[in-house]
């Protein structure tokens, strides 16, 4: 078993066509074949059912390519250490964040990157906190944000700041007529939040045992709830960090939650074996460039992160 065999594999998992890996790969579809038969031989395993249209994985070969990422991962890490930093200040850096740190971070990191780092290709997608964590694991993606605790034992968690939760609350909403909304009063009455994705908008109790912030936000956006309270009336809950998006207008809107004030922190996840300090410190740095000083957390405020 070779590297190539691995990158091979890795390829056809994600064209899901042998001839389109082949092509990605600078090969003829017959060597790729030849290549990726003889890699099943030795492990004495089939690795693709070449019957599925797209071509898949079987249940041993997802496991197996799963594998290969992590180990051409690694062999990359290898690499970077014998590079310069300005060396490592270039190629491809993934970043998978959720949706509702998206419209807070992505603008300016991809203006920060494109105005200091240029030769890094950024990469950004909006995934769920689970994919998140699964993709990093898998090494295919290099670094995820997201609501800590991450509470997982193969990542390492950076805090990168720390936001409280405001309401937004219609006029015609008796809460409307009051300074700040006690945690108490807010639990007694429906509050809009986006349940299952994306796939209906509910009012939602905050008596719910299994309720959590970070629930009310995970598959859906900001925006779409503030259209609601606007067009229906109600309450919904809104991350500081968004209340610069909210028309000047409808800033009134806007209150305090007290007794206690609920909060979330956004965190940087990485594999533990990341070593590609000069991105990290650029991400940092990004996020440091986009967040008020008050909100950032002790360790980013003050200075560069070692790994």
């Amino acid at each position: 078993m070779t590297l190539p065999q691995l990158k091979y594999i890795v390829a056809i998992d994600q064209y899901g066509h042998f001839g389109k890996a082949a092509e990605a790969c600078g090969l003829t579809q017959s060597t790729l074949s030849l290549m990726v038969k003889k890699m099943e031989e030795e492990l004495d395993v089939r690795i693709f059912d070449r019957d599925a249209h797209p071509v898949s994985a079987t249940e041993m070969g997802r496991k197996i390519i799963d594998q290969a990422k992590v180990v051409l991962y690694n062999v990359e890490q290898i690499k970077e250490m014998t590079r310069s930093e300005k060396e490592t200040q270039s190629g491809p850096l993934r970043i998978a964040l959720i949706s509702t740190v998206s419209p807070v971070l992505v603008p300016g990191v991809y203006k920060y990157f494109g105005n200091r780092h240029p030769s890094i290709s950024l990469q950004i997608e909006e995934m769920l906190t689970g994919t998140i964590k699964d993709k990093l694991r898998k090494a295919e993606v290099d670094m995820g944000i997201l609501t800590g605790p991450v509470n997982d034992p193969d990542l390492l968690e950076i805090p990168l700041y720390h936001e409280r939760f405001l309401a937004y609350v219609s006029p015609e909403n008796p809460a409307y007529a009051l300074e700040s909304i006690r945690r108490e009063s807010l639990a007694q009455q429906p509050i809009w939040i986006i349940r299952d994705g994306m796939r209906q908008l509910v009012p939602g109790d905050l008596k719910d045992r299994e309720f959590t912030y970070e629930r009310f936000f995970e598959g859906g956006r900001v925006g779409i709830l503030i259209q609601v309270v606007n067009e229906n009336g109600g309450i919904t809950i809104v991350p500081e960090t968004h209340a610069g998006f909210i028309l000047y207008s409808q800033q009134h809107c806007l209150r305090p939650i007290i007794d206690p004030v609920p909060s979330r922190t956004i965190s940087l996840a990485i594999r533990n074996d990341y070593i590609h300090q000069a991105k990290l410190n650029a991400v940092v740095d990004a996020v440091k460039s986009i967040i008020p000083g008050t909100l950032l957390e002790g360790n980013i405020r003050q200075g560069r992160l070692k790994i």
